[in-house]
């Protein structure tokens, strides 16, 4: 009777423990994307008429909006830069600084990884600030570097200068990823495929890829998504020129705020996170085939 009396009092203590957390998940979670997914069905502005008494258009505005060449153009450089910086750029350097730093000595290893958590953990806004002004065409530090003043970096390379940007500022995850990954790595193995002749390359491809390839698969599907969604983009470019830097984020906002459209916004908000959802789906069953 009396652990019949206390399992009562026990489903309200967890309650009691549970509930702060429910409640913040569906004020800011919740919520929005319920606010979110009312607006999408509506024409809903920031000011006249619709923005006063919106109207409920159904699904006009999601079919508006895979139909628009300029929601199909920012859809396209979001997948570049996120192919681009994400899954190739910073796996890529992440995990070439953790295996180049396994051997290195301590001070390099602590200079490197410090310089490179920097980039890191410093605000978006501090970095953008300082990305512009390496690239600034009139006294900007690359410029002054290779001597060719006045050439426009932003303007002639945008996609390509954020790429270069945002593998820089993000490659310090997969580096900290990586290198706790390859520590796990058994040496036993590693000396057997040496004592079999196996050489650098060989050992990577044999015996390391082999066992870190869970780590670089959630790596992928982390920073993918971080990238998807980054908006920081906005502070070094604000989706110039003439919208060549817009990746969706950027373009979602554009079309929100100074467009005033957002009943458009929204649904458009809401196709890219339809599109999060099989990226993240994609990535789970193939880390789950490959388990």
């Amino acid at each position: 009777m009396a652990v019949a009396a206390s399992a009562p009092a026990e489903r309200r203590a967890g309650l009691a423990f549970v509930l702060p957390a429910l409640l913040l998940i569906t004020v800011f979670l919740i919520l929005p994307a319920l606010w979110t997914l009312y607006l999408g069905l509506t024409d809903y502005r920031l000011t006249g008429t619709a923005a006063a008494h919106p109207r409920i258009v159904g699904t006009d505005n999601y079919t508006r909006a895979l139909g628009d060449k300029d929601f199909r153009d920012a859809l396209g450089r979001t997948l570049l830069f996120v192919f681009g910086s994400a899954v190739v750029g910073q796996n890529v350097l992440g995990f070439l600084l953790a295996w180049s730093l396994r051997s290195a000595r301590a001070w390099v290893r602590a200079t490197v990884e410090t310089v490179v958590l920097l980039a890191w953990i410093l605000p978006g806004v501090v970095v953008a600030w300082l990305w512009i002004a390496f690239l600034k065409d009139q006294g900007g530090t690359l410029n002054t570097i290779l001597r060719t003043p006045g050439h426009d970096w932003w303007f002639e390379h945008p996609m390509g200068a954020l790429i270069v940007f945002n593998t820089w500022r993000g490659t310090a995850f997969s580096m900290m990823l990586f290198s706790a990954a390859l520590s796990n790595v058994p040496p036993s193995q590693l000396e057997s495929a040496r004592l079999a002749g196996a050489r650098g390359w060989q050992q990577l491809r044999d015996v390391v890829l082999p066992n870190v390839r869970g780590h670089v698969l959630t790596n992928t599907l982390l920073i993918s998504l971080w990238t998807f969604n980054d908006f920081t983009p906005y502070l070094i470019t604000k989706g110039e020129p003439h919208g060549a830097s817009a990746v969706l984020p950027v373009y979602i906002y554009l079309t929100a705020l100074p467009g005033e459209r957002l009943g458009f916004a929204s649904a458009i908000s809401l196709i890219m996170l339809l599109i999060n959802l099989v990226l993240a789906l994609a990535y789970v069953r193939i880390l789950r085939r490959r388990a």
